[in-house]
């Protein structure tokens, strides 16, 4: 029988509420704190304050489940873990572009059974649970039905960055063979491939907590998420979204 993970997705929306109003209070202020990080990332005042509060509530909902973080790492053991990245899209938010969210999932039993990605600044936010659909602002949403590559709208960060992987060349030639490529990096692509609105997202490079929570958002719409080798994208690596019935072709691209 499958499980109904109701409750967990609904203390994860709730969390998200209380994200948006910290991140959005300290959006675009002038004296934000921003620190570079030894991987030379940016990491402001913000995600660690999100964060910080993320854990506190997980504290006292969920006391035996274990946390992963960006910004504190993992704490707690046990067969339940929440993933959480409390802004991806650090550059941009510190920037003042919009384009940056909250990210929450729940793992049991190595499986990812829901996820939360929440774009206050883009009044954007969208939600899955397993075997529960996929949804944005409280609609149900699908992929499309893009069949081919020539027809495909294509989300692709810089050359620069496919180029550090060694594969450069691979990315520059599935650009050139689809009908529209844009360059919207971080959770929006992935979101949108969700939606329809894309049929296409890859990147070069991600860790665990930047696609955990949109897995089931991808799937439960009826696309695929997976590495460049054709698993279930788990990073660090390459991730491959797609609306399912391009997935095979974009696998090849880059193999």
């Amino acid at each position: 029988m499958a499980k109904n993970w109701d409750s967990d997705l609904e203390l994860a929306l709730a969390m998200a509420d209380a994200a948006d109003a910290l991140s959005l209070a300290r959006f675009g202020a002038l004296d934000l704190q921003v620190e570079t990080k030894p991987d030379l990332t940016p990491v402001s005042e913000t995600d660690r304050a999100v964060e910080t509060m993320v854990r506190e509530r997980l504290a006292t909902a969920r006391p035996g489940d274990a946390v992963v973080g960006e910004e504190f790492g993992t704490t707690g053991d046990g067969d339940r873990r929440w993933i959480i990245d409390p802004i991806d899209g650090t550059k941009s938010y510190v920037r003042g572009v919009p384009a940056w969210a909250l990210l929450i999932a729940l793992e049991v039993d190595g499986e990812i059974v829901a996820g939360v990605a929440s774009a206050p600044a883009l009044r954007r936010r969208w939600w899955a649970s397993q075997n529960g659909g996929a949804f944005a602002n409280g609609a149900a949403i699908r992929v499309s039905e893009v069949k081919t590559i020539a027809d495909a709208h294509l989300s692709m960060v810089n050359v620069r960055d496919w180029e550090a992987v060694g594969l450069g060349d691979q990315a520059l030639a599935l650009a050139r063979r689809v009908w529209h490529p844009v360059g919207l990096g971080d959770f929006w692509g992935h979101a949108l491939v969700a939606e329809g609105a894309l049929d296409i997202m890859v990147e070069p490079e991600l860790s665990y907590w930047d696609i955990a929570a949109l897995r089931p958002i991808i799937e439960e719409a009826g696309g695929r998420c997976t590495d460049l080798a054709g698993n279930p994208a788990a990073g660090p690596g390459g991730v491959i979204t797609t609306n399912g019935v391009l997935h095979e072709a974009v696998l090849e691209a880059f193999n």
